[in-house]
């Protein structure tokens, strides 16, 4: 049965309520398969956006471009498309939409002829500006083809003034605000840039004479490239010749990382400050059984993302680690529930309980985090049919009560459970015989085994705190563009 783009949105709010990653990034230089390599590697980076994906490759005359909705490995597998990619400098792009709508004309890398030459962009993040700017741009005679934020930056480099191309850019950098990664391309360079703040994750690699450009490391371990470091705050980095340039336009200040790539985002074999996100992610198991232990039978974890965190609870408090919950992997992220009466099944399309090991058993059941409460309400209530005696919930990061603008599509506010209801409530609501959360000094001694630090939080941990490190102005400001483009969503261009 063909779902239509229009049943897909109504359906997509039915998806776990788990946070949605923002998008990853993947570019390569002077390699022959280059096309091949960024294809691969956005498959590492899959986890990071599923919506769409794109290539655009350069073969020292002329720009190609690829672009699919839906999964990698659905298309840039096939031989005949790679063939369409030549060229030894490409960029890709995973995407997830937190600005734009779900279409064809949204998905990256973004292409342009300038003045300069091609120009190429791959975008991870969000501007928190976007809408005042490209409201100026518009007003002052730009067209724009999408509705996603990252052709702002494209037109903002093109209205530049400045004649070198890295000018340009930081002309465009000092203007635009939020938490982005970008990978760029045009005729001789490959560009990666990390936002001021660091907010957004880039690292990069080395494949022989090739430099990489990605959102993690786990997508050069998949090409065998060695990784060589993270992109710092506020820096721009030019591969050019072979050659390697940093540039840091910006005024010196300490990095705040998105505090949720060490919670969820990450994949858990990808380096963040030369560790693995799966070990961050066992400590916060380790000082959530610290702060929160109590008389259970099992240590139970929400598949596949409470697992860590489930093996480091059971490990400081000895209690028995065991499977009560599979995950089916072949529904996967991009399911979609064609009638109402499958949709009813709910969390069952992609969990079910081992009864045998839960019956009778006093469950700690263990997740990353809690979003709006609603597949964990199935999933206690999962637990309690196949005849646990008690569910008791454990949540391995403080209460999540504030929403982000920095790339991660997740609900309003008054969307959140935490920010509606007290712990007793949520705890009345998930139908929990108890319910506890890791503190946020708990959470910073798991991480980097420090308090945070008021005065100059380690994080951007706004999700918890409110603290947001750089202000969402188009929220503030209250411009709420109803309608960005006058072409319809399901026009394929």
């Amino acid at each position: 049965m063909k779902i239509s783009l229009i049943q897909k949105k109504k359906l997509k709010k039915f998806k776990s309520d788990k946070l949605r990653e923002e998008c990853g990034v993947f570019g390569i230089s002077n390699h022959e398969d280059a096309s091949a390599l960024v294809a691969l590697g956005l498959h590492a980076l899959q986890h990071r956006g599923q919506e769409g994906c794109g290539i655009v490759s350069f073969d020292g005359k002329n720009y190609h471009s690829e672009k699919r909705q839906g999964l990698v490995g659905d298309h840039f597998t096939n031989p005949e498309t790679l063939k369409k990619l030549p060229g030894s400098l490409a960029i890709g792009h995973n995407r997830y939409s937190t600005t734009g709508e779900t279409s064809l004309r949204n998905i990256q890398p973004f292409f342009a002829d300038l003045h300069m030459g091609g120009l190429s962009v791959a975008h991870n993040g969000n501007l928190t500006n976007a809408l005042l700017l490209r409201e100026i741009l518009v007003k002052e005679g730009a067209i724009f083809r999408t509705t996603s934020d990252t052709e702002t930056i494209v037109q903002l480099i093109a209205k530049s003034k400045r004649k070198k191309f890295v000018d340009k850019l930081i002309d465009t950098l000092f203007q635009i605000q939020g938490g982005y990664s970008l990978v760029m391309m045009t005729n001789k360079k490959l560009v990666g840039v990390r936002d001021p703040l660091g907010i957004r994750p880039l690292v990069i690699g080395k494949l022989k004479n090739s430099y990489i450009f990605a959102s993690e490391t786990c997508a050069l371990d998949i090409v065998g490239a060695k990784f060589i470091r993270e992109v710092d705050n506020g820096e721009i980095l030019v591969i050019e010749d072979e050659k390697l340039t940093s540039i840091k336009p910006f005024p010196k200040q300490k990095s705040r990382p998105c505090i949720f790539e060490y919670i969820y985002f990450a994949r858990p074999d990808s380096l963040i400050n030369n560790k693995c996100a799966y070990e961050y992610r066992k400590d916060l198991g380790i000082e959530l059984a610290k702060e929160t232990d109590l008389n259970a039978d099992l240590v139970v974890p929400v598949p596949d993302s409470g697992v860590p965190a489930a093996l480091g609870y059971a490990q400081q408090s000895k209690k028995k680690f065991e499977l009560g919950l599979i995950r089916n992997h072949y529904v996967g992220r991009t399911f979609i529930e064609p009638t109402q009466n499958i949709r009813s099944l709910g969390v069952k399309l992609k969990l079910s309980s081992t009864s045998t090991i839960v019956k009778n058993k006093s469950v700690i059941l263990i997740d990353d985090s809690l979003v709006r409460g609603t597949t964990c309400h199935k999933i206690v209530k999962m637990l309690y049919a196949s005849g646990a005696k008690e569910v008791h919930v454990r949540i391995a990061c403080p209460e999540i009560k504030y929403p982000d603008f920095y790339g991660v599509d997740m609900p309003t506010k008054t969307e959140l459970l935490a920010f509606k209801k007290n712990n007793s409530e949520m705890c009345d609501y998930i139908n929990a015989k108890s319910l506890e959360f890791l503190s946020l000094n708990g959470l910073y001694k798991a991480l980097i085994n420090r308090k945070r630090d008021n005065n100059h939080p380690q994080f951007s941990d706004h999700y918890f705190t409110g603290d947001y490190p750089v202000k969402p102005y188009d929220n503030l400001k209250g411009l709420k563009i109803k309608q960005l483009s006058l072409l319809s969503v399901r026009s394929n261009t």
